[in-house]
């Protein structure tokens, strides 16, 4: 059965005439049949076009924290945009934004950007200035935008596309990046403390940072085994290379200040984006004073025109108080860890080797072993096509968690009791046919 109802087709059919497969980002296709069109969301809920409404685990592939059309928030975007939305000029508003990231992470200074992959890439820049090197390290299956020296072995790679454990492969997840920039990538292992330490003892006079997903955002959450981070931490102070945390999932998500505060671990360069708007666009990257204030004019570019715009500052600063003075992480983390358990609960009745990575507000749920996948490979090694059909079954009786099971489920604070109650019960059926 195909999800698109009759009005929900029409609208994608129009939708394919005037847009490359009917999406402006190719992880919203899911085929001519399934992709969705949706007209509004509230809350916990989407509905698409033929009113059909969904408990929405995506919440925008992580952003909507709060829940889609927070009043708070688009109260506060209303009032700021009767002013004007763009100036050139630093504004109050942006001002009081950087004020209320420090007093939640920790950082020393923030620029503003518009997306994660402008702040990654800034980040990198920033890294590369301030050593005088040009290479970085990243862990296989980790997502740091869509700039072309992060595209290579991220989530979407397959097994044959890595090469052998102690030698990887650089793997290009798309067509048209220039073959030479994989010469500035070192591709390694999450959570493989030896393997980073053996790359930096000889290679470290050419490495100028080191940049990770503390949880696998786009592997099924997958978390730091104890102390890998600290080690992390330790091996960039011993070498001189900057530790940046790519926090465009965890920021503002797992903890009022991100992975930073939840692994108690403090990089020198931190990205953020998603969570920090609950769905308007905003992004940042911040750090230590030494390495930020080389985005100086005429060194280090760090700036785009749209930069600190009053919509997504106005949406973030409304946001960010929201979570520092409200209970949204005790809702998020109790709902998160109900729906943990009675998931755990239903597998098990049913048979069916489990284990829930992740964290309560980020969570997935990965298939065919009871053995916890520490990297990338090992989740390769799971039933995602288990997973994938249970998903769909969800989807199509009304609860919406992605059907790629690399894409955790995200919780938003207006999640109810009884949304949770609903999504097990939607989950228990959905499995019961995915197994027939």
């Amino acid at each position: 059965m195909a999800l698109q109802g009759e009005k929900t087709r029409q609208w994608y059919q129009k939708a394919l005439q005037v847009m490359p497969y009917g999406v402006s980002s190719n992880f919203r296709y899911w085929g001519e049949q399934d992709t969705l069109v949706i007209q509004r969301g509230e809350g916990a809920y989407l509905w698409d076009m033929d009113d059909k409404r969904y408990i929405d685990y995506r919440l925008g592939f992580g952003p909507v924290i709060l829940g889609h059309a927070d009043s708070r928030v688009n109260q506060a975007v209303a009032e700021a945009i009767q002013g004007g939305t763009l100036f050139a000029w630093t504004t109050p508003a942006e001002i009081q934004l950087a004020e209320q990231i420090r007093k939640m992470t920790g950082i020393d200074q923030v620029r503003l950007t518009n997306s994660g992959t402008e702040a990654t890439m800034q980040a990198l820049r920033l890294a590369r200035a301030y050593t005088n090197r040009e290479k970085f390290i990243k862990f296989e299956g980790h997502y740091h935008g869509s700039a072309d020296y992060f595209l290579f072995s991220t989530a979407s790679a397959t097994k044959n596309m890595l090469g052998s454990l102690r030698a990887p492969i650089h793997a290009p997840m798309s067509s048209g990046i220039p073959k030479y920039l994989n010469e500035y990538v070192v591709i390694l292992h999450f959570n493989d403390v030896e393997m980073l330490e053996k790359t930096l003892r000889s290679r470290w006079g050419e490495i100028a940072a080191v940049i990770v997903e503390p949880v696998m955002g786009n592997v099924g959450g997958i978390l730091p085994q104890p102390d890998f981070l600290q080690s992390v931490r330790r091996l960039c102070d011993q070498y001189d290379v900057v530790l940046i945390f790519d926090e465009v999932k965890t920021g503002f998500r797992i903890a009022k200040g991100g992975a930073q505060e939840y692994f108690k671990v403090q990089a020198d360069l931190v990205t953020y984006a998603k969570a920090m708007g609950n769905g308007y666009p905003i992004a940042a990257v911040g750090g230590k004073e030494t390495i930020m204030r080389w985005a100086a004019p005429g060194e280090v570019s760090v700036s785009g025109t749209y930069n600190g715009n009053l919509v997504g500052v106005a949406a973030s600063l409304a946001t960010l108080q929201i979570l520092d003075t409200e209970p949204v992480f005790t809702t998020l983390y109790q709902r998160g860890q109900a729906l943990q358990e009675g998931i755990k609960d239903i597998l098990a009745d049913h048979g069916i080797a489990h284990v829930i990575t992740g964290l309560p507000p980020m969570f997935s749920i990965y298939l065919g072993s009871d053995r916890e996948p520490l990297n990338f490979r090992d989740y390769l090694k799971g039933d995602s096509a288990l997973y994938s059909r249970i998903a769909m079954e969800m989807v199509k009786r009304g609860a919406m968690p992605d059907i790629d099971g690399r894409e955790p489920w995200f919780l938003c604070a207006a999640l109810s009791e009884g949304d949770v109650q609903e999504t097990l019960n939607i989950f228990n059926d959905a499995v019961k046919a995915a197994k027939t």
